[in-house]
């Protein structure tokens, strides 16, 4: 008779059965479980004989148990009585016993409910309801779901949380949590039914109507799921009328976060805008700025490639393509709307396609993808898909490319498959079922139905693929939420917790808001949003045969970190795939858009004045006047400001010049001032000829007014300390041309009498006449159109031009007309004059004085004029020294000559003219300048 061996824990309801194929005596049977004893940290080791029917035998892989040898070895989790034997032989155990358990239903839907102190009810996909055609529902009866590993992970996830709980004494010391877990189907009309019965009133199975629910006390105190956005939606309106606290571990649609629509909605999973954020930085990481969006058609993908595409534009990434994956159930005409639109993602430069998708939806475009032969892409997934064994174990998903997505952090959980496993071996355990039917007699199974009659029937291969990367932290975390709010509601401590009148669902609520609670080494926090703050990891499909593992290559904690050396693309030398309408423009230059994308563009340097900002600028942005750029520039440069400098060429040469022109005037005027008695200085007209020398020098000096930084005062100095001087010089030159225009064309009456006003005082009345002229026009000239000092920053490319502005050229040409004027009556009155034998031809030397004077003011004009801005000072400086060099080489500089090199010419014969001419030339002016026949 075979033997049985069983550890049970004292008050705890847990009893585990090890039975063998062969009868042993009590003294093997003591043997072995005083083996097992040491291992166990709780409750009692004995050995009973147990009469029954001759077990069937067994094979483990097609190799019969010959030995008397025990199935089921497995560990437990450190809550609970833990049996540590081999990992290898807990497996074969555990496949032996749900080998025995194939013909015969399971009880592991009678484990989904406990009752307590308090209870939680939990909303769990335990099936699926793709086949159910629940459209085609006439009755509002009972739906048969496909069953769901995941879902059942995650009720067992939280079933051991609220058994560590209960056995622990650090959050509800002395109470016990019960819990009530049904499948929603992923279907919200399928979830309805639990909700109601989790509002019904506590003992009775009727929901009653009041106007006040304050002191109203459900059969549940708060609820853990659903997993399903959309199913959400609806249990969330549901439960906020009552202010139930709600805790999802999966619903991670946006929508939910609206406190005024869910107030009492909470979950252990971020909000699909962080992933949605996390997959725009990816985008923008890798430069993929031209894609294609592609979501499911419900809620999750609806709104979640709603949010994904404004964060996408807002960032100057492009959706060439979008649309919606329709469910499995669709009729045929949208199911055909997916061929055409990856024929579109086919056709087109797109290499990156974000896949915004419940799992059964991306089951279905990835089954069109694999049918329709499409290239490979790199499929950017959410993490609705991103781990589901439907699409992974979808033939031909090896060939897709390359497949990449973010999954919400959380604590490891290493005991939970063990759990997972000890829960399975008690469910076929028929004494263990025996008892949990003596102990749950009041399931009200013929109210609510069967909770899971799938789950009766699973082998281990319906979740062991499951459980390699399962992802039920969230679910297990939520338990520990709830049991942290109602610690503080109850004011427990280690002690206790003090006896006060039951805890109603809207005063656990109000110890949710902003709850922090700690579980596993973490520390969690509902946010003013209910969402938690978790970090993301980056996971890629690495390829090991027929099935992908997950490699981990970035994490996300609002910044994106990338680790490069773990990338692996599909592309051929494994390089990095490029998804973009157009190449990146390079540094300095804007993307000029063409057609409808704004990736889609030309790009186009900026131009010398204007600069790229950064580089999604779509303009050239414009430098400040006081800046400039080159072409193609980033950054704008300040000016310098430019003027004619002291130390530039172009002034140190005509410095040279002033010098020579200065030290020519002061030689001619100290010779004239030694030999002042002369006749050579009197028929030059003594004090006048040294007042020209004097003016001629002013005229000299007067230039160095153009070099260096303008001023204002500088600007209105410039030309009338100009052209006062040269008037001054030019009207005695004038007075010197009209003697000899007198003596030598005028009848000797006219000629005497002229002459007496020509010379002493009335000379000097005629040279102050013409300065006052001049002044007056001056005078007008800054007064009605002053130069100013202006900076101009356009004329030069890089820097700012400080200069002096003329600002009506009508009046400078007026302000020259007075000393032109002067200048052309000189010159008609010496051009004419014949030469008289014998005598010195001062009308020659007038002649080619105002011959200079006029060459070098007509050549300024079209050379002012023509020249840069920047030189024309140093023309005007250019032009009033060749002028006064000119007068000097022509008019003076020769009678310097005669007074160094030929002073027996310089006699009275020679100079002077005879009668009147010569006693008033010895005191004025000097009359007539005759030469001899030599010309000399």
């Amino acid at each position: 008779m075979p033997g049985s061996l069983l550890a049970t824990e004292p008050g705890g309801g847990i009893r585990i059965t090890v039975q063998c194929e062969q009868s042993w005596g009590a003294q093997e049977v003591e043997d072995v479980c005083r083996a097992l004893g040491r291992q166990v940290r709780t409750g009692e080791c004995f050995a009973k004989q147990i009469l029954r029917p001759s077990l069937p035998r067994l094979t483990i892989s097609g190799t019969p148990l010959d030995s008397p040898s025990c199935h089921p070895f497995w560990k437990l989790p450190s809550a609970m009585p833990r049996l540590a034997l081999p990992g290898l032989m807990a497996l074969l155990g555990l496949k032996a016993l749900l080998g025995l358990g194939a013909g015969a239903p399971l009880c592991l839907s009678q484990q989904l409910s406990m009752p307590g102190d308090y209870v939680l009810g939990g909303l769990f996909p335990l099936g699926s309801a793709e086949d159910a055609r629940l459209g085609d529902r006439t009755w509002p009866n009972t739906t048969e779901c496909r069953f769901s590993s995941l879902g059942l992970l995650w009720a067992l996830a939280m079933k051991m949380a609220v058994e560590e709980i209960n056995n622990g004494s650090a959050l509800l010391p002395g109470l016990r949590l019960g819990y009530d877990l049904f499948d929603t189907c992923s279907e919200p009309v399928v979830a309805m039914k639990p909700s109601l019965v989790f509002l019904a009133k506590a003992g009775s199975r009727s929901i009653a109507a009041y106007c006040d629910y304050t002191k109203y006390q459900p059969r549940v105190l708060a609820v853990i799921g659903p997993h399903s956005s959309e199913v959400a939606l609806v249990t969330g309106k549901f439960f906020s009328f009552f202010l139930m606290p709600q805790v999802s571990y999966g619903a991670s649609i946006d929508r939910l976060s609206n406190r005024e629509t869910f107030p009492s909605f909470f979950r252990t999973v971020p909000s699909d805008r962080v992933q949605a954020v996390a997959m725009v930085e990816l985008l923008q990481e890798f430069h993929w700025n031209w894609v294609a969006a592609v979501g499911s058609d419900d809620e999750y993908g609806r709104q979640g490639l709603s949010l994904f595409s404004s964060l996408a534009t807002a960032r100057g990434i492009c959706i060439a393509h979008e649309g919606l994956v329709p469910l499995p159930h669709a009729n045929s005409l949208r199911l055909g709307s997916v061929q055409g639109l990856l024929q579109q993602v086919n056709q087109s430069s797109v290499q990156v396609v974000v896949v915004f998708s419940s799992a059964h939806s991306a089951h279905m475009l990835f089954s069109y993808s694999i049918h329709c032969k499409l290239s490979p892409k790199v499929w950017v997934a959410s993490e609705a898909w991103l781990i589901s064994d439907l699409v992974m174990k979808l033939p031909g998903m090896n060939q897709v490319g390359t497949v990449l997505g973010f999954l919400h952090q959380g604590a490891p959980m290493p005991d939970f498959p063990s759990y997972v496993q000890t829960r399975l071996a008690l469910a076929a355990d028929p004494a263990f079922c025996a008892s949990l039917d003596a102990e749950q007699a009041g399931l009200e199974d013929h109210v609510v139905g069967p909770r899971c009659p799938q789950c009766d029937h699973i082998t281990l291969e319906n979740v062991s693929a499951a459980l390699l990367h399962h992802r039920t932290f969230a679910a297990y975390a939520a338990v520990y939420g709830v049991a942290q709010a109602l610690h503080n509601a109850l004011l427990c401590n280690a002690s206790g917790c003090p006896q006060r009148e039951p805890v109603q669902p809207w005063q656990l609520l109000e110890n949710m808001y902003n709850l922090s609670f700690h579980t596993r080494g973490l520390t969690l926090r509902f946010d003013s949003s209910g969402n938690i703050g978790v970090n993301y990891d980056l996971k890629l499909w690495v390829w090991k045969d027929l099935t992908p593992s997950l490699h981990t290559v970035g994490t996300f904690d609002g910044r994106l970190q990338l680790q490069h050396s773990q990338m692996s693309w599909h592309t051929q030398g494994n390089e990095e795939p490029v998804s973009q309408c157009s190449r990146q423009c390079r540094e300095g230059q804007v993307r000029r858009v063409k057609g409808f994308h704004s990736c889609c563009y030309d790009c186009v340097d900026c131009k010398a004045g204007s600069y790229q900002r950064n580089p999604d600028e779509p303009l050239c942005i414009q430098c400040d006047q006081d800046q400039w750029s080159p072409d193609r520039s980033t950054q704008c440069f300040p000016r310098r400001h430019r003027f004619l400098a002291w130390g530039e060429p172009a002034v140190l040469v005509l410095l040279v010049v002033l010098g020579l022109a200065l030290g020519l005037v002061l030689v001619a005027l100290g010779l004239f001032v030694w030999h002042w008695d002369s006749p050579l200085v009197r028929a030059s007209g003594g004090p006048r000829a040294c007042f020209g020398l004097v003016c001629l020098g002013l005229v000299c000096f007067s230039v160095l007014l153009f070099p260096g930084r303008p001023s204002p005062t500088i600007c209105l100095a410039q030309q009338l300390l100009l052209h006062l001087p040269l008037t001054g010089c030019l009207s005695t030159l004038f007075l010197q041309a009209a003697e000899i225009f007198v003596r030598s064309e005028l009848p000797p009456g006219w000629a005497d009498w002229l002459q007496s006003l020509l010379w002493g005082p009335w000379a000097w009345l005629a040279v102050l006449l013409a300065m006052l002229v001049e002044t007056a026009l001056c005078t007008w000239y800054l007064v009605a159109f002053p130069p100013e000092m202006v900076t101009d920053w356009q004329m030069l490319p890089t820097e700012a031009l400080v200069h002096c502005r003329v600002r009506s050229w009508v009046s400078f040409g007026l302000v020259h007309a007075v000393n032109a004027t002067l200048a052309f009556l000189c010159f008609l009155g010496t051009f004419l004059v014949q030469s008289r034998p014998g005598r010195y031809n001062g009308a020659r030397s007038l002649t080619f004085a105002m011959l200079a004077y006029f060459v070098t003011w007509v050549s300024f004009v079209p050379l002012f004029a023509n020249v840069h801005v920047v030189f024309q000072p140093a023309v005007q400086m250019g032009a009033t020294l060749l002028c006064a060099l000119g007068i000097l080489a022509t008019f003076h500089l020769p009678k310097c000559y005669l007074l160094l090199w030929r002073p027996d010419l310089n006699t009275p014969e020679f100079f002077l003219s005879g009668g009147l001419g010569d006693t008033r030339g010895l005191g004025g002016s000097g009359g007539g300048e005759e030469t001899q026949g030599k010309n000399k």
